[in-house]
């Protein structure tokens, strides 16, 4: 016997996975998580036999309700799924799925949509954190159609705003977890930084890389793999989040200077394999530590904004661009509101089968 439930497909920025209603899956953790390992059709490399599409952008799922927060309409938890290990991982935020929680919410009716456009208050389980998704819905409705257009996706679409509100300490209270802009790991200079994202960022150069290369490039380096490996666990230690072998945090980052100051490039992973675009948390936390003096992304840019601004980070796929709100509080510099724009789609709508026995 195989058990239905309903989900909604859908493409949230670079990234794609299943849409649940919180009450549509079990409550108990261990349960959720084989309902959702067999959804994906995890472990396989393929994922041949679920939802998934053997890769971790097309892994990801998010799982909605009604938020209790006075303060917010809708709760976000991601989960990350395994492509080729049974495992879940819900400490880190996703916000390229997050741009399809607004449009989601909207189509199942936990918000009410207003004339033209509306915002949607998201509050992010996994970080604790609020985000402001502006979504467009001309005459009261969530319309996908529009003339955006996003690196690593293909045609336009309409936009969706992401405002995330206080992002800084996102999962370990604070910017520099370790306590310092720089830590020296086995001779190599490193930012631990926790904005949107808890990331290891590292200069490309340090590693004996220009910082261009194509993901595949990076992938198939496996001596390059298991030093950024190896400096992500000591990282991970430091930043207070423990052993973090079977977890996707904190992401590595390898960043080289931009086509201007105002710019960085980037090659973020995922945290084994380089993404093929990147990560919007990743981004907002990459562009982050490009404007904050002391680390070893801000050496990269002369000109970098000193309170703020527009940074462009750069990725294999094209470029995104991050909207910096800072302010100055104690002689020292915060990240108040971190913005970017995406576009998402609904796919599919309908039920995924999965084994009684793992519900």
């Amino acid at each position: 016997m195989e058990k239905e439930i309903p989900c909604v497909l859908m493409r949230g920025g670079t990234s794609k996975g299943p849409f649940f209603c919180a009450d549509a899956l079990p409550a108990d953790i261990a349960e959720r998580d084989r309902v959702l390992i067999a959804a994906m059709g995890s472990p396989n490399d393929l994922q041949i036999n679920g939802l998934g599409g053997g890769n971790t952008l097309s892994s990801k799922v998010a799982i909605i309700s009604r938020s209790t927060r006075p303060d917010c309409d809708v709760d976000y938890l991601f989960a990350q799924v395994a492509v080729d290990r049974a495992l879940v991982d819900t400490r880190p935020n996703c916000g390229n799925m997050l741009s399809a929680v607004g449009p989601f919410a909207l189509e199942q009716g936990m918000v009410l949509a207003g004339q033209g456009e509306t915002t949607v208050r998201v509050f992010n389980v996994n970080t604790q954190t609020v985000i402001e998704a502006v979504v467009k819905t001309p005459n009261g409705r969530v319309t996908y159609e529009g003339n955006t257009r996003i690196d690593g996706v293909p045609g336009t679409s309409a936009p969706v705003i992401l405002n995330f509100l206080n992002a800084e300490g996102s999962l370990t209270g604070t910017v520099f977890p370790t306590g310092s802009a720089i830590d020296m790991i086995d001779g190599i200079p490193v930012t631990c930084i926790d904005v949107a994202m808890p990331l290891m960022v590292v200069a490309a150069s340090s590693l004996g890389i220009r910082g261009d290369e194509t993901p595949h490039e990076l992938d198939v380096n496996m001596e390059l793999m298991r030093r950024i490996e190896s400096l992500r666990l000591e990282a991970g230690r430091r930043m207070g989040l423990g052993d973090v072998t079977n977890s996707v945090i904190p992401k590595p980052a390898l960043v080289s200077a931009g086509a201007n100051g105002n710019s960085i490039r980037s090659r973020y992973f995922t945290p084994h394999r380089c993404h093929t675009a990147h990560a919007v948390t990743g981004a907002i936390g990459v562009a982050s530590s490009f404007v904050l003096p002391g680390t070893v992304s801000h050496e990269l840019g002369a000109t970098a904004p000193p309170l703020g601004g527009t940074v462009t980070v750069e990725h294999p796929s094209g470029q995104i661009e991050i909207s910096l709100q800072m302010v100055v509080e104690g002689g020292q510099p915060h990240i108040r509101r971190a913005g970017v724009v995406r576009t998402a789609r609904r796919i599919m709508k309908g039920s995924v089968s999965v084994p009684e026995l793992a519900s």
